[in-house]
């Protein structure tokens, strides 16, 4: 085997094992609250909508899940807190419905209340 042989073997090694492009992340369909574990929307996905929650009513996520980033696209004002039993001693902020997209979310969240319009 010749060398330019050897080195083009080592590069085509290289560029096989390199790591995959990152996938696309799950989209947030239209009336969805979604949250994501890491930021810019990676990772598996929460969904949050008026069939799996009362609006008023705080929704914990599930223990283990934290959000990074959120997407608010229910036509409603969503609350975002920092802890799970959404009680306002944390850190908590309201987004606007419609279309609302946080990449990087300014604290950690853990509980969601979707509001009345």
């Amino acid at each position: 085997m010749t060398r330019f042989a050897i080195i083009i073997a080592i590069a085509v090694a290289f560029f096989a094992t390199a790591a995959p492009a990152s996938a696309e992340p799950e989209p947030c369909e239209r009336g969805e609250f979604c949250l994501w574990p890491g930021e810019n929307y990676q990772g598996a996905i929460q969904r949050i909508a008026l069939e799996n929650a009362n609006p008023g009513e705080c929704v914990p996520l599930p223990e283990g899940f934290d959000g990074r980033s959120f997407a608010n696209r229910t036509k409603r004002p969503v609350t975002v807190y920092q802890g799970r039993d959404c009680s306002t001693e944390g850190e908590f902020d309201t987004y606007p419905g419609g279309g609302t997209f946080v990449p990087a979310a300014p604290y950690v969240v853990r509980g969601v209340q979707i509001w009345e319009q």
